[in-house]
Formats: structure tokens, C-alpha cells, sequence
């Protein structure tokens, strides 16, 4: 997009409070993300931008694996099935917060095993909600429609994020 940008870690603890909706998780880290790497900065003079991506299927959220098994759990449930991918961003400058999300559909064909295996084993998406990257060889092999931004389902709406700078 032709930005320059520094990126800084945010240290906020992601456990999902009960009273968020699973389709505003989110919405909810990626602000307190941005507010959280906000008070480390004078946002009069710099955007501080804060995203996060949640898989939602069949009214589960799967976050990001935690080990080989949860990856593997995730992508044979993933199989034959739809599921969204919701992505937030959160801008924050001067006195101004503007959070928001896009989200796309996301079909898989079956999954073989072996397929699993070797994805899990060679690319680890162990930093990815649902087990997943589209951009790496699962998406390559394993999806066969997308209903919405590819971005979206990559994790970073860029179109979503320059109607926001407009709007700055």
C-alpha cells in the first residue's frame, strides 16, 4: 500500500471475556491492541493500527492451535465445510478511534490426513486462528471458494484499512 509502518507488539492478554460475541472478538482485541501500543506513542503525530483475526464455524471461534494435535483437530473440522474468517482493524490518532470488521466466507474441500500432516508439519501454523494461512499450500490445495476479501481471510483487510485512513 505504499505506507511505512514499525510494528510494535502489543502485551495484552488475549482471554475472550463471556459478555463479547464470538462474531465481536475481533473488533475487541484489535482495539485493545491498538490502545494498548497507543499509550506508548504520541497518536497527534502517528496512526497506531491494531488487527486481529477470528475463525467462527459453526458457532465455534478456533483460535490459534496450541500444539500438532489442535492443528490437526481444526483442519479435519474445517473439512467439506464453510466457515467465516472475520478480521478487525482499530485507528487510532489524535483524539479519534475507529474500529472495523470484514468478514468472509471460507469453503474447504476434504482434507486427506496426509494433507494435514504434511501442512502442519511444514508451514506450523501454530499463529494462525483456525490452524490455517490461505496464502500457504493449504489454501493452494484445500479451498475451493471464498466469498470476500482474500485479505480479509489473510488477516489484514487492506481495503478496509485505507476507507479508515480516508476517514483520519
Amino acid at each position: 500500500m505504499g505506507l511505512k509502518f514499525t510494528v510494535h507488539q502489543s502485551t495484552i492478554d488475549e482471554n475472550i471475556p463471556v459478555s463479547v460475541p464470538l462474531e465481536k472478538v475481533a473488533e475487541y482485541f484489535a482495539r485493545r491492541k491498538a490502545e494498548d501500543v497507543a499509550k506508548h506513542y504520541n497518536t497527534g503525530k502517528i496512526i497506531v493500527i491494531g488487527g486481529d483475526t477470528t475463525v467462527l464455524l459453526e458457532n465455534e471461534l478456533l483460535e490459534k492451535p496450541q500444539n500438532k494435535e489442535e492443528a490437526i483437530e481444526m483442519l479435519k473440522h474445517l473439512s467439506e465445510k464453510t466457515h467465516s474468517v472475520i478480521s478487525a482493524i482499530c485507528v487510532v490518532h489524535k483524539n479519534k478511534t475507529l474500529v472495523y470488521s470484514d468478514t468472509a466466507k471460507v469453503s474447504f474441500d476434504k482434507l486427506k490426513d496426509d494433507e494435514i500432516h504434511f501442512y502442519i508439519d511444514k508451514y506450523a501454523p501454530f499463529d494462525k486462528a483456525g490452524g490455517y494461512g490461505i496464502q500457504e499450500w493449504i489454501g493452494y490445495i484445500g479451498i475451493n471458494s471464498i466469498e470476500g476479501s482474500f485479505y480479509t481471510v489473510m488477516g489484514f483487510p487492506t481495503h478496509l484499512l485505507w476507507n479508515m485512513l480516508k476517514k483520519i
